[in-house]
């Protein structure tokens, strides 16, 4: 839900700029305990965004007929909407499931993986600045992002670079606070987190997961101190060990849920053909960026679990938004607050196998009813107004994105059809056969993976843009060593889940109710 904040200082930090401070050789954790020589030479990455299918025409022209038919597309109780009765509650929406006719549960993902997707997101790329509606050429936007899974929004330029995020009283750990019961991001005394980037407090579940991130590292830290690191080293040590779990994390546990086991296999065996950046100008394709990866605004609940016992030792249920709410401390799960009942019991987020989790909504056309309300910062000048999917769609024109059917084709994938698109024709703008992608790859879903996972175009470009950007970061654990296992605990030898990350962090359901 890359829309949903807005870093107001449009902060970046470059790979070359980072390295400087750690200084070349530092020594990195490897398997068993082992440090070893894993620093490479200051890669050069590109700071704007791409196109993966440069040669393909967009879907349609900029007009003010096109931007209206994608606004209306987008409108409140339109084909986009599930519908859902906002007015049975919280629990009811949350617990119940004949209130979800519309909007059903996807038994393939939990419900905290629409918020680690956004959090990746987040480590890859920023754009705020291209008028919605407007075409402009993606590689003359700028992205303060490294196109890469380092984890930049999460350590900024180090604790040098950026010693706000960082303990005064020991610099290589970032800083953490309470939030009355458990753990919650630094902020200042306005409630602003302090944080590098603003848009990891745009939800309490992003929050928290950034703030189980935090304690991640910390432990980390304490970690390569007890195995002998120096001093001087103990930063670059852990960032390197937090950086590739969570790298494995991503391409193991999270892309063969998102886009599919086969579509994961297919690209490791056959290689990537079609993101194929060139030399030491890695980026992120706007196919990518503003189209496929934003499958997950399709996956929010109207409403959650959130935790066992914070409301007062009774369940805390909250709307996803409710714009009727407002104060400190809101029943819904909008960003910037902090209260004692503002956690995530994460056995309902993650798959513990305890037979607890919950999960998040199909991936297709039909989104979660409060996304539709969704407070949103400002659109760039010149840019019409737009709820979130409506932003979405718009985004399309802006960076004149070919239409799923020219994709498809393209790839050599099975393609939807103007009859499977009924909804569109009416628009008398072709839009039936030449579909916006971002909308093709949640229908495509829809109809080709039963709501579970992407389709073959969407599930195509995530993998190679996750894989190949792994693959292309001369800093990753497949750059570096490629038959690296994870080394820190788990529950399955040679794994490493976001379960067993959060196990370590000391924030899973055994250490909730120690």
């Amino acid at each position: 839900m890359a829309d949903m904040a807005i870093d107001n200082a449009s902060r970046g930090v470059s790979r070359r700029r980072l390295l400087a401070g750690v200084g070349a050789g530092a020594l990195v954790a490897g398997t068993g305990g082992v440090l070893l020589d894993a620093t490479p030479a200051a890669a050069a990455f590109s700071n704007r965004f791409g196109r993966m299918f440069p040669s393909l025409p967009a879907f349609g022209s900029a007009t003010t007929q096109m931007r209206n038919a994608l606004i209306d597309l987008s409108r409140v109780g339109g084909p986009m909407d599930a519908r859902d009765p906002l007015n049975v509650g919280a629990e009811a929406l949350a617990d119940q499931q004949q209130h979800s006719i519309n909007n059903p549960d996807n038994f393939s993902i939990p419900q905290g993986m629409t918020y680690f997707g956004q959090f990746v997101d987040h480590d890859l790329a920023f754009e705020t600045t291209a008028p919605l509606g407007t075409p402009v050429d993606p590689t003359t936007v700028p992205n303060p992002r490294t196109p890469a899974l380092d984890l930049d929004s999460l350590y900024g330029a180090g604790p040098t670079g950026n010693p706000e995020l960082y303990s005064s009283t020991d610099p290589a750990k970032l800083k953490i606070e309470s939030g009355g019961r458990f753990e919650d991001l630094p902020r200042n005394s306005s409630g602003r987190a302090i944080v590098f980037d603003p848009r990891n407090d745009e939800n309490l579940p992003i929050a928290q997961i950034t703030a189980a991130f935090i304690l991640f590292h910390n432990r980390v830290v304490d970690l390569v101190r007890a195995q002998g690191t120096p001093s001087a080293q103990v930063f670059a040590a852990a960032r390197q060990l937090v950086t590739w779990h969570y790298q494995w994390i991503v391409l193991n546990e999270f892309l063969p849920l998102i886009a599919g086991p086969g579509a994961v296999s297919t690209v490791l065996s056959g290689g990537r053909r079609f993101y194929k950046p060139e030399p030491n100008a890695t980026f992120i394709p706007v196919e990518f960026t503003a189209a496929a990866f934003r499958f997950g605004h399709s996956q929010p609940r109207p409403a959650y679990l959130v935790n066992r016992t914070g409301n007062g030792g009774d369940e805390f249920y909250a709307m996803l938004f409710d714009p009727a709410l407002s104060g400190a401390d809101p029943a819904d799960l909008r960003g910037g607050k902090r209260a004692a009942r503002r956690y995530l019991d994460y056995q309902f987020w993650f798959q513990f196998f305890d037979g607890q989790v919950r999960w998040s909504k199909w991936v297709d056309v039909r989104n979660s009813t409060p996304l539709f309300g969704f407070p949103l910062p400002p659109p760039p000048s010149g840019s019409p107004s737009a709820n979130l999917l409506g932003r979405d769609l718009l985004r399309q024109l802006t960076f004149g994105i070919p239409s799923g059917q020219r994709i498809a084709a393209h790839i050599g994938a099975p393609a939807l059809n103007s009859f499977n698109f009924p909804e569109l024709s009416g628009y008398g703008l072709g839009l039936d056969s030449n579909t916006p992608l971002f909308y093709y790859i949640l229908k495509e879903a829809q109809l080709q993976a039963g709501g579970g996972s992407l389709g073959a175009v969407g599930g195509r470009i995530v993998a190679e843009v996750l894989i190949g950007i792994a693959q292309l970061d001369p800093a990753s654990y497949l750059k570096v060593q490629p038959n690296w296992r994870p080394t820190l605990p788990a529950r399955f030898s040679g794994q490493f889940t976001m379960a067993d990350l959060l196990t370590y962090a000391r924030v899973d359901p055994a250490s909730r109710n120690s």
